[in-house]
């Protein structure tokens, strides 16, 4: 894992200012495609999928909340594939670890890095995930993706 640099931060915060988009009250996660070039392809939080009310009572409570929420990660993915954005060698900046599923999805969408949040690994999220983290991680060195840790 490689220490980070001035872009990474900035665009790191940034998935930040995206992740307070969520209405998840308990986790609010951010995720930012970004090409080589530094121009930026995608944007996503976790949330309902397009055009599936939200607001319904219940829908943002655990545990039903899972069975409609759409991760940051793959919903960033989605709209890239959506409107036809190619992402193939691109950075994805998250502040949260990936869980397996949005591992798989950054695996075979082409994507060479993942920039995380470090102080991630001190929230409530990371202590209900490490199993899932440790999987997440293990794919991602075994498919070869970069795995950044910034502090911000």
């Amino acid at each position: 894992m490689n220490k980070n640099n001035k872009w990474d931060k900035r665009f790191l915060k940034l998935a930040h200012e995206v992740a307070s988009w969520s209405k998840d009250d308990s986790t609010k996660v951010g995720a930012v495609i970004m090409g080589e070039d530094r121009t930026p392809r995608s944007f996503g939080y976790n949330g309902m999928p397009r055009g599936v009310d939200e607001d319904v009572p219940g829908r943002q409570e655990r545990p039903i909340k899972y069975l409609y929420t759409e991760h940051a990660e793959r919903n960033a993915i989605y709209h890239c594939a959506r409107v036809g954005i190619p992402i193939e060698g691109c950075t994805i900046y998250v502040t949260h670890f990936a869980c397996t599923a949005c591992t798989r999805a950054i695996i075979n969408s082409g994507l060479k890095r993942l920039v995380i949040n470090e102080n991630s690994f001190k929230s409530d999220y990371h202590d209900r995930s490490k199993e899932d983290i440790e999987i997440s991680k293990a794919m991602l060195e075994e498919a070869g993706i970069e795995i950044v840790l910034v502090k911000v």
